[in-house]
Protein backbone atom coordinates (compact mmCIF):
# COMPACT_ATOMS: atom_id res chain seq x y z
CA UNK A 1 0.00 0.00 0.00
CA UNK A 2 1.27 3.49 -0.89
CA UNK A 3 2.42 5.81 1.90
CA UNK A 4 -0.20 8.62 2.00
CA UNK A 5 2.51 11.16 2.90
CA UNK A 6 4.64 10.40 -0.19
CA UNK A 7 4.21 13.15 -2.80
CA UNK A 8 2.78 12.46 -6.24
CA UNK A 9 4.41 14.05 -9.32
CA UNK A 10 1.70 16.71 -9.55
CA UNK A 11 2.46 17.76 -5.97
CA UNK A 12 5.89 19.05 -7.05
CA UNK A 13 4.35 21.06 -9.88
CA UNK A 14 1.76 22.61 -7.55
CA UNK A 15 4.43 23.28 -4.89
CA UNK A 16 6.53 25.17 -7.44
CA UNK A 17 3.55 27.23 -8.62
CA UNK A 18 0.20 27.64 -6.87
CA UNK A 19 1.11 26.45 -3.37
CA UNK A 20 3.68 29.24 -3.08
CA UNK A 21 0.71 31.62 -2.80
CA UNK A 22 -0.41 30.01 0.47
CA UNK A 23 1.24 31.28 3.65
CA UNK A 24 2.60 28.69 6.09
CA UNK A 25 -0.29 29.39 8.48
CA UNK A 26 -2.78 27.96 5.95
CA UNK A 27 -3.19 24.26 6.60
CA UNK A 28 -4.47 21.53 4.27
CA UNK A 29 -7.37 20.86 6.65
CA UNK A 30 -8.43 24.51 6.38
CA UNK A 31 -8.61 24.10 2.61
CA UNK A 32 -10.73 20.98 3.07
CA UNK A 33 -13.03 22.96 5.38
CA UNK A 34 -13.22 25.65 2.68
CA UNK A 35 -14.48 22.98 0.25
CA UNK A 36 -17.11 21.82 2.75
CA UNK A 37 -18.29 25.40 3.32
CA UNK A 38 -18.31 26.53 -0.31
CA UNK A 39 -20.01 23.47 -1.80
CA UNK A 40 -23.49 24.79 -0.83
CA UNK A 41 -22.67 28.09 -2.59
CA UNK A 42 -21.76 26.18 -5.76
CA UNK A 43 -24.98 24.20 -5.50
CA UNK A 44 -27.12 27.29 -4.99
CA UNK A 45 -25.56 28.93 -8.06
CA UNK A 46 -26.18 25.81 -10.15
CA UNK A 47 -29.74 25.37 -8.84
CA UNK A 48 -30.41 28.98 -9.88
CA UNK A 49 -28.84 28.12 -13.27
CA UNK A 50 -26.38 30.95 -12.73
CA UNK A 51 -23.70 29.25 -14.80
CA UNK A 52 -21.69 32.44 -15.22
CA UNK A 53 -20.69 32.18 -11.55
CA UNK A 54 -21.59 28.55 -10.84
CA UNK A 55 -19.26 26.91 -13.37
CA UNK A 56 -16.12 28.84 -12.33
CA UNK A 57 -17.10 28.34 -8.68
CA UNK A 58 -17.38 24.57 -9.21
CA UNK A 59 -13.99 24.44 -10.95
CA UNK A 60 -12.35 26.53 -8.21
CA UNK A 61 -13.84 24.51 -5.36
CA UNK A 62 -12.99 21.22 -7.11
CA UNK A 63 -9.40 22.45 -7.58
CA UNK A 64 -9.08 22.77 -3.81
CA UNK A 65 -8.99 18.95 -3.76
CA UNK A 66 -5.63 19.02 -5.51
CA UNK A 67 -4.45 21.90 -3.34
CA UNK A 68 -5.15 20.41 0.08
CA UNK A 69 -3.60 17.05 -0.70
CA UNK A 70 -0.52 18.52 -2.34
CA UNK A 71 -0.11 21.00 0.49
CA UNK A 72 -0.35 18.20 3.04
CA UNK A 73 2.18 15.99 1.29
CA UNK A 74 4.72 18.69 0.36
CA UNK A 75 4.61 20.41 3.77
CA UNK A 76 4.51 17.12 5.64
CA UNK A 77 1.13 17.97 7.20
CA UNK A 78 -0.77 14.77 6.41
CA UNK A 79 -3.31 14.13 9.17
CA UNK A 80 -5.74 11.32 9.86
CA UNK A 81 -8.57 13.88 9.77
CA UNK A 82 -7.53 15.06 6.31
CA UNK A 83 -7.10 11.51 5.04
CA UNK A 84 -10.68 10.75 6.08
CA UNK A 85 -12.53 13.99 5.39
CA UNK A 86 -10.84 15.20 2.20
CA UNK A 87 -12.49 12.38 0.19
CA UNK A 88 -15.80 13.04 1.96
CA UNK A 89 -15.65 16.70 0.89
CA UNK A 90 -14.90 15.57 -2.68
CA UNK A 91 -17.80 13.17 -2.75
CA UNK A 92 -20.22 15.76 -1.37
CA UNK A 93 -19.14 18.29 -4.03
CA UNK A 94 -19.05 15.96 -7.02
CA UNK A 95 -21.98 13.80 -5.88
CA UNK A 96 -24.29 16.76 -5.35
CA UNK A 97 -23.38 18.28 -8.71
CA UNK A 98 -23.97 14.87 -10.32
CA UNK A 99 -27.46 14.87 -8.80
CA UNK A 100 -28.16 18.46 -9.85
CA UNK A 101 -26.68 18.53 -13.33
CA UNK A 102 -25.71 15.10 -14.60
CA UNK A 103 -29.02 13.42 -13.82
CA UNK A 104 -30.83 16.29 -15.54
CA UNK A 105 -28.65 16.80 -18.62
CA UNK A 106 -27.00 13.43 -19.24
CA UNK A 107 -28.10 9.84 -19.16
CA UNK A 108 -29.54 9.22 -15.67
CA UNK A 109 -27.81 5.82 -15.61
CA UNK A 110 -24.43 7.59 -15.71
CA UNK A 111 -25.35 9.62 -12.64
CA UNK A 112 -26.66 6.57 -10.80
CA UNK A 113 -23.48 4.60 -11.53
CA UNK A 114 -21.31 7.50 -10.38
CA UNK A 115 -23.28 7.91 -7.17
CA UNK A 116 -23.28 4.17 -6.48
CA UNK A 117 -19.50 4.02 -6.84
CA UNK A 118 -19.07 6.98 -4.50
CA UNK A 119 -21.31 5.29 -1.92
CA UNK A 120 -19.12 2.17 -2.21
CA UNK A 121 -16.01 4.29 -1.59
CA UNK A 122 -17.59 5.91 1.48
CA UNK A 123 -18.80 2.58 2.88
CA UNK A 124 -15.41 1.00 2.26
CA UNK A 125 -13.65 3.89 3.99
CA UNK A 126 -16.06 3.75 6.90
CA UNK A 127 -15.56 -0.03 7.25
CA UNK A 128 -11.77 0.31 7.17
CA UNK A 129 -11.85 3.18 9.69
CA UNK A 130 -14.06 1.10 11.98
CA UNK A 131 -11.45 -1.67 11.80
CA UNK A 132 -8.59 0.68 12.64
CA UNK A 133 -7.30 1.34 9.12
CA UNK A 134 -6.98 4.72 7.46
CA UNK A 135 -5.93 4.61 3.83
CA UNK A 136 -5.05 7.53 1.62
CA UNK A 137 -6.23 7.76 -1.96
CA UNK A 138 -4.38 5.71 -4.53
CA UNK A 139 -3.41 6.84 -8.02
CA UNK A 140 -6.54 5.16 -9.46
CA UNK A 141 -8.81 7.08 -7.12
CA UNK A 142 -6.98 10.36 -7.73
CA UNK A 143 -7.31 9.87 -11.48
CA UNK A 144 -10.99 9.00 -11.07
CA UNK A 145 -11.63 12.22 -9.16
CA UNK A 146 -9.73 14.28 -11.74
CA UNK A 147 -11.73 12.70 -14.57
CA UNK A 148 -15.02 13.26 -12.74
CA UNK A 149 -14.21 16.94 -12.31
CA UNK A 150 -13.29 17.21 -16.00
CA UNK A 151 -16.50 15.41 -17.03
CA UNK A 152 -18.71 17.57 -14.80
CA UNK A 153 -16.92 20.71 -15.99
CA UNK A 154 -17.42 19.76 -19.66
CA UNK A 155 -21.10 19.13 -19.02
CA UNK A 156 -21.52 22.41 -17.16
CA UNK A 157 -19.78 24.33 -19.95
CA UNK A 158 -21.98 22.55 -22.49
CA UNK A 159 -25.13 23.57 -20.62
CA UNK A 160 -23.84 27.11 -20.06
CA UNK A 161 -22.87 27.79 -23.69
CA UNK A 162 -25.17 25.28 -25.45
CA UNK A 163 -22.31 23.27 -26.99
CA UNK A 164 -23.79 19.83 -27.73
CA UNK A 165 -20.55 17.98 -28.56
CA UNK A 166 -19.28 18.66 -25.02
CA UNK A 167 -22.12 16.49 -23.72
CA UNK A 168 -20.65 13.58 -25.67
CA UNK A 169 -17.15 14.42 -24.48
CA UNK A 170 -18.43 14.54 -20.90
CA UNK A 171 -20.08 11.15 -21.30
CA UNK A 172 -16.85 9.61 -22.61
CA UNK A 173 -14.82 11.07 -19.73
CA UNK A 174 -17.40 9.82 -17.22
CA UNK A 175 -17.06 6.35 -18.78
CA UNK A 176 -13.29 6.40 -18.38
CA UNK A 177 -13.68 7.62 -14.79
CA UNK A 178 -15.84 4.57 -14.03
CA UNK A 179 -12.98 2.31 -15.19
CA UNK A 180 -10.60 4.11 -12.81
CA UNK A 181 -13.17 3.94 -10.00
CA UNK A 182 -13.49 0.18 -10.38
CA UNK A 183 -9.70 -0.18 -10.54
CA UNK A 184 -9.41 1.86 -7.35
CA UNK A 185 -11.99 -0.29 -5.59
CA UNK A 186 -10.21 -3.48 -6.71
CA UNK A 187 -6.78 -2.24 -5.58
CA UNK A 188 -8.20 -1.45 -2.14
CA UNK A 189 -9.59 -4.95 -1.93
CA UNK A 190 -13.29 -4.04 -1.83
Amino acid sequence: MRDPARPYPHDHVLAATVLRLFPQRVTPNQITWFRFLTTPVVLLLLIAENYRWGVPAFILVAFTDALDGSLARTRKQVTEWGTIYDPVADKILVGSVVVLVVLRHLLPAVGVVMLALEVLFLLGGWYRKRNGQTLGANVWGKTKMFLQVIAVSLLLISVWFSIPFLVTASLVVFGVSVVFAVASLVTYGF
